[in-house]
């Protein structure tokens, strides 16, 4: 008989894992409780679904903050390696002027239908609104919500590609976390979230405007350049998702811009000397502060400082602005935390439970978002599937 293998979980990971045990002549099952398969994917993909970067990789591994840990595997199934076998499936894809990779259609569908299409000829048996309630050693506990039925399966192997727990309407509720053990875990925290900040009622006029072409950081040695969104909650944008791992590193979060950082120092100064001709307002303006960042200067810096040419400078060049926390775990884009590698073995096996395997966001992995999560999402269900193999071949 062919042996049995269950993957609780139909997102990129999972996915991922299945495809590579279709080579094999393994009868295999995909759990997924939503109706359809990757609704976070497809959602990523809105927008553009940025799958991969095509930056170099030694560059690329660096976003990581496991980088050893995902390294091998990254190396392996890399963006080139992606663009390939999205091109197997019909889906051409190209290289956007930022080093981001996209399907040229830039939509998640056609490429997910052609993923499934091929994943279904190849023998994989999906099961919808199929939901994991725990597992027993080789034993998977499931409910068939259509059917309002609970029932039990026997497997040997199983993999758990269950995300974090982030859009948790999108099937990645977390649920699984009560399956291990409290010390195989790291907790989740928010990562790629927006940050909050208690604004006054004067920054209303601004709320969803964006601050251009700034320069952020929280550790003077990494600079970034880009645009930072005003929300009614604090600040959001990919420059911020950037700096997330080390904003939550701070004990007290504080963020650094720089708002004019085409001007030096002495130029800045010499902009804003004050001029009995012109108002406050118009000698900010013609100095370069839009109405996004003089609503900022406004919020955050003194009153007294305002008409000092010197120390307004000083605060442009470099303002602080102190942050409350993250936007909640469930609005983030993913998370941080997840299972231990000190928990798996080097083929993602769980040392306690040789016969579970993890992939994908559940694991304690964490990258900035342009398409450095689905890349390591991709590359780890590839390993627990080839994980998986090599397990059962032995046994």
């Amino acid at each position: 008989m062919k042996k049995r293998i269950a993957i609780i979980g139909a997102g990129p990971a999972g996915l991922m894992a299945a495809e590579m045990l279709s080579q094999w002549d393994y009868d295999v099952h995909v759990y997924e409780q939503k109706p359809s398969a990757a609704r976070k994917f497809l959602m990523a993909g809105k927008t553009g679904l940025n799958i991969s970067h095509a930056e170099p990789f030694e560059q690329f591994i660096q976003r990581y903050d496991r980088a050893d840990w995902l390294s091998d595997w990254i190396r392996r199934w890399d963006a080139t390696w992606i663009q390939n076998w999205m091109q197997g499936l019909g889906i051409e894809s190209y290289v956007g002027s930022s080093g981001r990779i996209f399907p040229v259609e830039m939509k998640a569908a056609p490429l997910l239908r052609a993923w499934l299409k091929r994943l279904t000829e190849q023998g994989i048996q999906f099961h919808y609104r199929h939901s994991c309630l725990g597992i027993q050693s080789n034993t998977l506990k499931i409910q068939d919500l259509a059917q309002q039925r609970e029932f039990s399966e026997d497997f040997d192997a199983i993999v758990l590609a269950c995300g974090a727990v982030s859009w948790p309407q999108l099937g990645s509720d977390g649920q699984w976390q009560q399956w291990l053990a409290v010390d195989q875990l790291n907790p989740f925290q928010a990562s790629n979230a927006g940050v909050e900040r208690e604004w006054s009622t004067f920054m209303q006029a601004v709320f969803g405007q964006p601050l251009k072409r700034v320069v952020a950081w929280v550790n003077v040695a990494e600079k970034s350049q880009g645009d930072i969104v005003i929300t009614h909650y604090g600040l959001e944008s990919g420059l911020i998702y950037k700096l997330g791992r080390a904003l939550r590193q701070q004990s007290e979060m504080q963020l650094m811009l720089d708002l004019l950082p085409e001007l030096s120092n002495a130029q800045l100064v010499q902009k804003l000397q004050p001029s009995k001709k012109q108002s406050l307002s118009n000698v900010w303006r013609k100095a370069g502060l839009d109405a996004a960042k003089a609503s900022l200067v406004r919020e955050l810096v003194p009153k007294a400082d305002w008409h000092d040419p010197e120390k307004l400078a000083q605060q442009i060049k470099q303002l602080r602005i102190e942050l409350k926390g993250f936007r909640p775990i469930e609005e983030a884009i993913s998370c941080a935390g997840g299972v231990k590698r000190e928990a798996l073995t080097a083929h993602l096996q769980l040392q306690q439970q040789p016969q579970i395997f993890c992939c994908g966001e559940m694991l304690d992995w964490d990258a900035p978002t342009g398409g450095y999560l689905l890349t390591a999402c991709f590359a780890t269900g590839r390993a627990a599937g080839e994980g998986v193999h090599e397990y059962l071949a032995s046994h």
